[in-house]
């Protein structure tokens, strides 16, 4: 006990001489973060047979999901940049016409990507491509509230409903904050 007592002291005493300089809390004002998130943002997996209804072929599939991210405040206040990758993968011997429309409030396309995805081949078929938007681009791109894909097949060998193979799509957006 009597050495736990003579540590106390020596701590206090040490701790009683310590300096310290002036703290300048204003720096926490100064601090700029730039973190950059990578998150999905779409994907995929038709079945060959899905591009026929009733023995017709259906040449052009389209759907409209909500985009909320772009509601948000502080992502449009922070963000300076996004890079939008898309991989597509085809497995069905039909070549494919792929456009992606950014829509805003009134389904207005404020943005628009287009990829020409080649037919399968007995091959690896994958199409990558990567869009980038900042500046204007991508002042244009925060005010979107939709993407529609459209994807339309392109003339070819006839699709039925025992067609095999599958069109695949991957995307991510990799989104470039700068907070000050």
């Amino acid at each position: 006990m009597k050495a736990y007592k003579t540590l106390l002291v020596f701590f206090l005493i040490l701790f009683s001489f310590s300096c310290s300089s002036d703290l300048d809390f204003d720096q926490a004002n100064d601090i700029e973060l730039r973190p950059v998130v990578i998150g999905n943002l779409a994907s995929f997996d038709l079945v060959a047979n899905q591009f026929v209804n009733n023995g017709l072929e259906q040449t052009v599939s389209i759907d409209t999901p909500e985009l909320g991210v772009f509601d948000d405040t502080f992502f449009k206040k922070n963000l300076i940049q996004t890079d939008l990758f898309f991989e597509v993968d085809n497995t069905i011997n039909r070549n494919f016409e792929l456009q992606l429309f950014f829509l805003d409030n009134a389904n207005a396309p404020v943005s628009s990507i287009r990829m020409d995805i080649p037919a399968y081949a007995g091959t690896s078929n994958v199409t990558k491509r990567t869009v980038v938007y900042q500046g204007a681009n991508l002042d244009l791109l925060k005010q979107s509230k939709k993407i529609a894909f459209v994807i339309t097949l392109l003339p070819g060998p006839p699709l039925s409903a025992t067609s095999v193979g599958n069109l695949k799509l991957r995307s991510s957006i990799t989104a470039y904050f700068d907070i000050k």
